[in-house]
């Protein structure tokens, strides 16, 4: 066992109680399966008395050699472990202290709620995709977060996950037309929203859902199927590997730019978009600039000066992750 005390490091908030071993500290606090920045690799050369090592471990962290450290590193998402386990010697050299500084703590992982308060009374569900995918190295990539609550069985009253609460960065009306644009688990936020309104009796919701495959990743179909055969919901969806072209979210917005055009300028409506920060948000909001300028008569200045008067108004929002 052991325990960290003096100097800057704070001990409080690291989540331990000290005294420890050091598999509690790994099991519970190490985020081992991170994959490494490139000062570990320059902290990793201080300690390493192995000639060769050394010198790649400088290598990767020195200015020249970055493309080389994507290649090994970043390109085939390596862990921090795996890491360890390609320098032998250096690892076994570095003092037990110094593991608080190369390999980070377990972060909190945040999802947006996918429930409503009002259909689902004390309780907040979330959507989650289970993160596994292949690289070139032989062991999958497992998502930390998402491959713990997905092995946890949920008939288990024993069970206690830590949790909090905290405020969304969306605004969302009560009543008015609504515009949601939510591929994949992006449409956490926009279920709750639509479970609400459902459950007030609130009309004029329109959801534009994307996914890979019907078959496969159309999450709360059942859900969506009812509330349009009510008349509360109007449902447009893109299954980008369905077909030979390959289809998004916003190639559905630009089938439909008279109808959104009518809900943004005659109607009020607010447009929300939520989900991978990647490419998604930047693309469809390059949509709804196309959407403005040709429904609306805009050019291109015009149509950025009408979507920043609606960022402003908050009519337009986004909620985005990478």
């Amino acid at each position: 066992q052991f325990s960290l005390e003096g100097g800057d490091r704070s001990c409080k908030g690291l989540g331990l109680n000290f005294p420890c071993s050091v598999r509690e500290v790994v099991e519970n606090y190490f985020d081992i399966n991170s994959t490494p920045r490139r000062s570990v690799f320059e902290m990793m050369s201080y300690f390493s008395e192995n000639e060769l090592e050394r010198e790649r471990l400088s290598e990767f962290s020195s200015s020249a050699g970055q493309e080389e450290l994507f290649s090994y590193c970043n390109r085939p998402r390596r862990t921090i472990l795996e890491v360890f386990h390609d320098f032998p010697d250096t690892s076994r050299n570095i003092p037990l202290e110094y593991l608080f500084d190369i390999i980070p703590g377990i972060k909190p992982r945040y999802f947006s709620i996918a429930s409503s308060q009002l259909s689902h009374p004390g309780q907040a569900e979330i959507l989650m995709a289970v993160v596994r995918y292949k690289t070139k190295l032989f062991n999958p990539r497992l998502g930390l977060c998402s491959n713990f609550l997905a092995s946890l069985n949920p008939t288990d009253d024993q069970i206690r996950v830590p949790l909090t609460v905290k405020k969304g960065s969306i605004n969302f009306p009560r009543d008015g037309p609504v515009i949601m644009v939510g591929p994949g688990t992006g449409v956490a936020p926009f279920r709750a929203l639509i479970q609400d309104r459902v459950s007030r009796g609130v009309g004029e919701n329109y959801l534009f859902f994307g996914c890979r495959f019907e078959s496969k990743d159309f999450l709360c179909r059942g859900e969506w199927e009812e509330w349009v055969a009510q008349g509360l919901l109007s449902l447009f969806t893109a299954f980008s590997r369905d077909q030979t072209e390959t289809v998004y979210v916003q190639h559905r917005m630009a089938l439909h730019a008279p109808l959104l055009w009518d809900l943004l300028s005659e109607k009020g409506a607010h447009f929300f978009v939520a989900g991978n920060s990647k490419r998604m948000p930047a693309d469809v909001m390059d949509t709804l600039k196309q959407i403005v300028q040709s429904e609306g008569g805009f050019d291109l200045e015009g149509a950025s000066g009408y979507i920043k008067h609606l960022e402003q108004k908050k009519r337009v929002q986004l909620e985005t992750w990478a």
